[in-house]
């Protein structure tokens, strides 16, 4: 999915603000992504810029999608990332520049590594179920990942964690020893839970990961605090488990991962780690280079990078600090 520079429409709101100093609640920003599609934009933040190495997330829909084109982003590269794509609803097809042509549907994962670079497009299908609901996530590659070559890996199973009335798919990564069959370059986890019934659950964390969760749809209350559909509640790092309370029926996305200490710089579809790096993969996107390669079976022309600052780009640390 493609990023967008576009500033906020609006805010979404995000429920009661936690007592713990740790945590903080992030509301959701929509963004449009084209014509058609409006996303929830949770991450990067002023606030926060990252959880873990997870430092992007979109949450979009859900979205009637049976009388208009859904979702259409045309060709378009990464560098830099690890794209994680998930459905609660719906279908997308996904076409890169390996020659990949697979639908996504629900319960099933998409994950595309770029490497070195990498193009793709996203569109919902000409027949499509009615809505569309789900989020798109990048992952920032640590070196020497994001030198590599690029991949894609369609997941159309994956295993299940359970406590009590609470059950949740494994993304990526481990949740108390049920793993993901998801390739990651740190440790990470990603786990879509969803409530039966009212009652609390106990949810096993790692102290040395910190934790972000975001409630897809319905409203969930996190060791005592209210969050509801368009926030993400940052956790932290040092605890040992969190208890959740969700209404029934109500899907959580949990992310989590040990803390990216590498300063990165993000732009447009880009992760590097330097404004010249990044300056460079877009001359290359805009002249056609071979590192990019062409996107299988699309026949829209590659989507233009925008126009470059007048500014340096800043490097930043996750805590929002600038690096020379």
């Amino acid at each position: 999915m493609e990023r967008t520079e576009s500033l906020p429409a609006s805010t979404r709101p995000a429920g009661t603000v936690p007592t713990d100093p740790a945590s903080v609640l992030l509301p959701g920003h929509d963004v449009p992504l084209g014509r058609w599609t409006t996303v929830r934009r949770l991450l990067p933040q002023r606030q926060r810029r990252m959880v873990g190495a997870w430092c992007f997330v979109d949450h979009f829909g859900p979205d009637d999608v049976a009388r208009r084109p859904g979702m259409e982003v045309p060709p378009h590269p990464h560098t830099g990332l690890q794209t994680v794509t998930w459905l609660l609803e719906g279908e997308i097809l996904h076409r890169d520049s390996l020659g990949n042509v697979q639908p996504i549907r629900p319960g099933q994962l998409n994950v595309m590594t770029s490497g070195h670079g990498i193009a793709h497009s996203e569109r919902s299908p000409e027949a499509r179920p009615a809505v569309m609901h789900g989020v798109q996530l990048w992952v920032a590659l640590p070196d020497p990942a994001r030198a590599g070559a690029p991949d894609f890996a369609h997941h159309g199973e994956l295993p299940t964690w359970r406590a009590g009335e609470l059950t949740g798919r494994v993304l990526v990564g481990d949740l108390d020893g049920v793993v993901s069959p998801a390739v990651t370059h740190t440790p990470l986890v990603g786990v879509d839970l969803t409530a039966a019934g009212p009652a609390p659950a106990t949810v096993p964390l790692r102290r040395d990961f910190e934790y972000g969760l975001l409630v897809m749809s319905g409203r969930a209350e996190v060791d005592g605090v209210s969050v509801d559909v368009g926030a993400l509640l940052y956790l932290g790092t040092g605890r040992a488990a969190l208890t959740l309370r969700a209404d029934p029926g109500s899907r959580v996305l949990l992310l989590g991962g040990t803390p990216f200490e590498e300063p990165l710089v993000m732009w447009w579809n880009f992760v590097g780690r330097s404004h010249e790096e990044v300056v460079a993969a877009r001359e290359d996107w805009m002249a056609g280079a071979a590192r990019f390669g062409t996107v299988a079976d699309d026949p829209a022309p590659p989507l233009p990078a925008p126009a470059l600052p007048t500014t340096r780009l800043k490097v930043r640390d996750r805590h929002g600090g600038v690096h020379p």
